[in-house]
């Protein structure tokens, strides 16, 4: 196994990353991470695990990610990050047994309601 760098070193090498590269690189940790808790893993319907309440904090700090960070993005860049949003946002939805109102849902006080 090969040495990690060292703490300074690592530093340089995120200082050389552009931001877009790194917004890109966290949103896709939070999308894949609420889309486990959504139960959209691998596996038969009724046997991927679900945990709605996980799923919500991950997808509400998306949403601020994203929408703090999509006017810098440009529109190349912020579409896909909108386009996984509202679909971890559908997807939350339709796994509640009691969905939330409209504009309630996570993320949808900063994006706005979300519906099919």
């Amino acid at each position: 196994m090969p040495d990690s760098p060292a703490p300074t070193e690592a530093l340089r090498e995120l200082a050389d990353v552009p931001a877009v590269e790194v917004v890109g690189t966290v949103t896709l940790h939070l999308m894949s991470a609420a889309a486990l808790r959504c139960g959209l893993g691998e596996g038969e319907p009724g046997e991927r695990a679900t945990d709605l309440a996980e799923a919500r904090i991950l997808i509400e700090a998306l949403a601020g990610l994203v929408t703090a960070a999509v006017p810098h993005l440009g529109h190349h860049h912020a579409a896909p990050l909108r386009d996984g949003l509202r679909t971890l946002q559908l997807a939350f939805r339709e796994a509640s047994p009691y969905p939330d109102r409209a504009g309630e849902g996570p993320g949808e006080r900063l994006t706005g309601p979300v519906s099919t």
